[in-house]
């Protein structure tokens, strides 16, 4: 028989972790003085110790090996345990090699400027919501502000007050000097009738944006567009809809260096 802290040195695992199985039921002691309080192990409770460790390297919680210790799991069971856990590390690796490749991307971004970006990219998943909507062929990208116009003035005539989410959705695949496609949402709270020129709908999920933010007048946004579409293919990814730009701080005029609008693009691993 070994004292706890005889059998912690032998074993090389703490006291606390011992005290922590324990109290788990993961490794009772084998005898407990009932005078003193002091636990004892023996030397044939290395091999249940050892597979508790091995569990525990495998990346599974305390929780999980005591289920996988338990006699009455069948072998079909912990094979399902094992390989649970070996999707969970493989998206896990995949995650991380993600993460490698926007660390190398960014050096190599400050390498070649020989200073730090001015726009950082974040992926991000979009909400669905509901918004009120018009989808015309605009003469220019400026020319969506009579959309928005023409929206709040259907709003007072519907009684309703607009929400939050104000975005200007661009549905061609490409920068176009005349002849746009875009669309004008605002968000809603409350349902309303759709006409021949509005649209009430829900803007469905996108998994994953690649997000950048841009302060300063719409005129200006033309570099935010170039490095936001720089790091989404030195990424390994691809654009897989229409883009949209989120007017957190906006207005009528094009020319105002207070305004914050997020470009955001739909993208795809490649």
């Amino acid at each position: 028989m070994f004292k706890i802290g005889d059998f912690s040195k032998l074993s090389q695992v703490s006291v606390k972790a011992l005290r922590l199985y324990d109290r788990l039921g993961l490794l009772k002691p084998a005898r407990i003085d009932e005078f003193t309080g002091y636990r004892y192990y023996c030397a044939q409770q290395l091999p249940r110790l050892n597979r508790i460790l091995a569990f525990k390297d495998l990346g599974f919680s305390l929780e999980q090996i005591a289920k996988l210790l338990n006699e009455n799991l069948s072998p079909a069971e912990i094979r399902g345990m094992l390989r649970l856990k070996q999707a969970e590390l493989q998206q896990l690796i995949e995650k991380e090699q993600a993460r490698l490749l926007r660390v190398e991307v960014k050096l190599k971004q400050i390498e070649q400027e020989d200073t730090m970006p001015n726009y950082e990219v974040v992926l991000k998943k979009a909400e669905p919501i509901k918004v009120a909507a018009i989808r015309e062929i605009l003469p220019n990208y400026g020319s969506i502000g009579g959309l928005y116009d023409e929206l709040f003035v259907y709003f007072q005539q519907q009684g309703v007050k607009a929400g939050s989410y104000c975005a200007g959705i661009w549905h061609d695949c490409e920068y176009k000097e005349s002849d746009v496609d875009g669309e004008a949402v605002i968000s809603l709270d409350t349902e309303i009738l759709s006409n021949e020129r509005i649209k009430f709908y829900e803007l469905p999920v996108v998994e994953k944006m690649a997000c950048s933010i841009h302060k300063g007048s719409y005129n200006t946004m033309v570099p935010a567009y170039n490095s936001l579409l720089s790091w989404i293919e030195a990424n390994g990814y691809k654009v897989i809809g229409s883009n949209r730009e989120v007017y957190i701080v906006g207005g009528k005029e094009q020319n105002n260096d207070s305004y914050v609008t997020e470009i955001q693009f739909p993208v795809i691993k490649t």
